[in-house]
Formats: C-alpha cells, sequence, structure tokens
C-alpha cells in the first residue's frame, strides 16, 4: 500500500491513477499497485485501477490472480483496447490459448494500427501452431513502426524455427534493440566485427545471452580463430572450466576490466549469422566441450560408492533460471516428474545447482534421486557429473546444451511453442546429434509428454537389462 489514499490528499482517482501508471512503467510495481488498491478501497468499480492492478500481477509472477481483474475491468467498460491486449497476454501466460486469440483478435479490431497488439497475437498464433498468420502479424507489424525490435525478433524466431536461416539470422539481430538486450554489452570502443580476417589485432568474443545460448554458440569459436592473430574471449566465471580450454581461444576474461584492448568484438550468438549457418552448414560435431579428467575421475569414484551404483545413472533437471521470460512454460515442479524418477532399475542425480524450495520437501518421495546441489560449484563441475551419467533428462535449460554439447545422451522436454533453435515437429536436433526432443502437443499440458519420456526410459532400461543378461 501506498500509506496515503487518494482521498486523505484530496487528490483525484485519475491523477493517482495516473502516478500508478508512471510508476508501472519504471517498474516500480509495489509502488504502482499500493496505489491502484488505495483507489479501489474507496471505489471497488474503479476499472482503470482494476485492469492496471491486473497488468502489474502479470508482471510480479501471478496472471492468475491479474485475469479475473482485467475481465472484471473489460465488463464495466468495452473497448479499452490495451485492456483486451493485457488480457491476451495473461490468458496466453496461463496457456489458456483459444481465449488468448479471442481477446487479442479483439485489441486488433479496435486498434488495428498497434504494432505491440500485433506482436502480441504473433505470439498466441504461433501457440496455435499457425506460423503464417503469426508471420503476417509481425510484418504488419514491422511495416507500422519498422524500429520495433520485440518485433523483429519475434519474427526471426518464427523464421529459424521453420529453417529460413538466412533471412532469420538478419532479423534475429535485432534482440541487441530490445530492452533486454540492451543492456548485455557496455559501451564498445572497438569496431563490431562482420567476420573479416584481422591480421594484426585481438578479436574479442562476448558471451552474450544465456548459459545455454553461450553453450550453443561457443561450437563456432575453433571456427574463427584463423581470423584474428588472437582471439579472447569474455564471459562468466562459471563458464571458464569449460570455455576458456576451446582450441582457438588464447586468454579468457570474466571481468570487463580485465579485457585488453582489441581491434574488433563480436557477440557469441551473431556468429552463426556471419558465417552464414543453414540447416545443411550447422558444425554439429560434438563433443566440442569437455570436461577435466581429474574432475571426472573425482564424480567417478563418487557415484561408483553410492547405493545402487551398479544401476543405470540418469541425471535431472527439471526447472531452468526463473528469470529467464519463458520459465514458466519450460520449468516442471519435481512432483510431476513421478513416473520417470521412480523407474526401476536407475538410479537418479539432480542436476539443479539449486533446488527450489517448493521442491524441497518432495526430494523424500524419490529414494532413488541424489541431491548433489551443493558440490555444482560451476558448469566443469556439472561437465564432469554428466560425464559419469548414462543419460540426461532434462527440460529446456543449459543442462540440454551441455549434455548436447557433450555428446551425451539427452532427452528434452519441450513446452509448445518450443525455441526457435529446436526447430518443428521433430524429435531430433541438428544442433545436437545425441539428443532426443519429447514435445508438448498443447500448451502447459506436461503429463503426456511425461508419461512418453516414462515408457521410452522403461523400455531402454528393460533393453540394457536384456543386453547385460545376454552377455
Amino acid at each position: 500500500m501506498s500509506g496515503i489514499t487518494p482521498a486523505a490528499t484530496g487528490e483525484a482517482p485519475e491523477q493517482a491513477l495516473a502516478r500508478a501508471q508512471t510508476a508501472a512503467q519504471a517498474r516500480r510495481f509495489g509502488e504502482a499497485a499500493g496505489i491502484c488498491n488505495d483507489v479501489l478501497a474507496a471505489a471497488p468499480d474503479n476499472p482503470t485501477a482494476l485492469a492496471l492492478l491486473g497488468t502489474i500481477s502479470a508482471h510480479t509472477g501471478d496472471p492468475e490472480r491479474g485475469i479475473p481483474m482485467l475481465e472484471r475491468a473489460i465488463g464495466l467498460r468495452a473497448g479499452v483496447a490495451s485492456w483486451y491486449a493485457n488480457l491476451s497476454g495473461l490468458y496466453r501466460m496461463t496457456c489458456r490459448t483459444q481465449d488468448a486469440w479471442r481477446v487479442g483478435q479483439e485489441a486488433i479490431r479496435l486498434d488495428p494500427q498497434n504494432a505491440d497488439h500485433l506482436v502480441s497475437l504473433s505470439l498466441v498464433c504461433t501457440d496455435l501452431d499457425d506460423r503464417k498468420q503469426a508471420i503476417a502479424c509481425l510484418l504488419r507489424a514491422v511495416g507500422l513502426r519498422p524500429d520495433h525490435a520485440d518485433g523483429h525478433l519475434a519474427l526471426a524466431q518464427n523464421l529459424l524455427a521453420t529453417g529460413q536461416f538466412d533471412p532469420g539470422w538478419i532479423e534475429y539481430e535485432w534482440r541487441n534493440q530490445t530492452e533486454a538486450g540492451k543492456g548485455t554489452l557496455p559501451k564498445m570502443t572497438s569496431a563490431a566485427w562482420n567476420g573479416m580476417h584481422i591480421r594484426n589485432g585481438r578479436l574479442l568474443l562476448v558471451g552474450d545471452q544465456g548459459y545455454g545460448d553461450t553453450i550453443q554458440f561457443a561450437r563456432y569459436i575453433p571456427l574463427i580463430a584463423d581470423r584474428c592473430q588472437e582471439l579472447i574471449l569474455g564471459c562468466s566465471a562459471e563458464m571458464s572450466p569449460l570455455l576458456a580450454k576451446i582450441p582457438g581461444v588464447k586468454h579468457y576474461y570474466h571481468r570487463w576490466t580485465d579485457v585488453p584492448g582489441h581491434a574488433a568484438h563480436c557477440r557469441l550468438s551473431s556468429l552463426p549469422g556471419l558465417l552464414h549457418t543453414t540447416l545443411e552448414t550447422i558444425p554439429a560435431k560434438v563433443p566440442y566441450l569437455f570436461a577435466e579428467q581429474e574432475r571426472i575421475a573425482t564424480w567417478r569414484k563418487r557415484l561408483d560408492a553410492m547405493p545402487s551404483h551398479h544401476r543405470s545413472r540418469i541425471g535431472l533437471a527439471w526447472t531452468g533460471r526463473s528469470t529467464h521470460p519463458n520459465d514458466r512454460r519450460r520449468s516442471i515442479s519435481l512432483g510431476r516428474l513421478a513416473p520417470i524418477a521412480t523407474a526401476n532399475r536407475a538410479c537418479f542425480v539432480s542436476l539443479q545447482k539449486l533446488i527450489p524450495i517448493a521442491d524441497q520437501h518432495v526430494f523424500a518421495q524419490f529414494p532413488c534421486l541424489t541431491d548433489l546441489s551443493a558440490d555444482l560449484t560451476d558448469f566443469g563441475e556439472t561437465a564432469a557429473l554428466i560425464a559419469n551419467l548414462d543419460l540426461v533428462i532434462t527440460v529446456d535449460t543449459a543442462i540440454a546444451h551441455l549434455a548436447g554439447a557433450m555428446g551425451r545422451p539427452v532427452w528434452i522436454l519441450l513446452p509448445k511453442a518450443s525455441d526457435w533453435r529446436w526447430l518443428l515437429d521433430r524429435s531430433d536436433s541438428p544442433w545436437y546429434p545425441t539428443a532426443r526432443l519429447f514435445r508438448q502437443s498443447t500448451p502447459g499440458e506436461w503429463n503426456p509428454v511425461i508419461a512418453e519420456v516414462a515408457s521410452a526410459l522403461s523400455q531402454e532400461l528393460a533393453q540394457q537389462s536384456m543386453h547385460v543378461a545376454a552377455s
């Protein structure tokens, strides 16, 4: 609460809500929500306060609470296009896809020239497998606003997902102009690298996106090392044990203040486009990342000392970084994995660096699942552990990329719609030859996916038992 009600100060509700809107735009959501609640305390049916509070609920991770507020606001005052668009977004977040489509269309009908609403509707089209309509919405959006970075990025994701890599990489560069992308690099004074040969200077490569993206695009580093006199890599400290030893990397830095002068710089995520990658030319030779042999030996000794060490060893990762924009869709609670994690003839280890609080009490229900999070201090330790496993089962997070880059068998559970890199309607990946993909057919419906994985795992374990018995 703001502590001072509009009535107490003589402030009109419209003035108070204008302040709330300003606070919300500045991401001061607590302040904005407090003002809205003060207004509603005096006027419970104020539609503007309800609509804004509903939208704030989505930003603070509670779309279920925001939906009835926006529905009520629209019921009290129909015809405000932005309210329909915001409600469509909340429906989509909660996997009410048909409702999202219905109200999203209404937002466009009320305000057909609004590029933001068109981009939002394109996301719903993607969930409905209507890529043609999604692209049509996005072309219209960037036609209305040529500098709409989110529209260009969404267009890139659709193009890449459908295998149209040449135009997709062009549009993908717009990710750096989005609000999320603008702050990934400090102000650079070196030239942006364009793929040219730099015979007498350093080239700085920067891991500019999440861990998974960095792992995926690290495969390009050896391919460009001969285009400069010296290649240096800037990335997080957690990645150092893996990336610092990639062929071609002269020096590795994890602090900007330590980076020496260099002639040009390039984001790792720009390399596929600069090298004109197509589906047919994806560098898919694995492994290209390796764990340290000493760490592998340490983990092997530890795993061998565990009960049931003779069983198949399977790593599980069920949730990613909570701040990821798609985390609500890609992550799963540990309890939902019971059909997988209770499989006979297997020993499971958690590959989670952090165990979510909500899942900690569930661990007792999985007697064959071991929590090793305290010792997964960096990606070098995680890689060494994975090197000792027979299989990794994971949601779409960095663990999937790491196992794939190491050439280890990995089964990846994908939400609908999945990220562009997993393409469409296939169970394999040209990026990771050892990966097997298990896809949702309906947004939010994990049970069929988990049942499919559990069935496949039972078959896999049974075949292994037969093989052992025969030998």
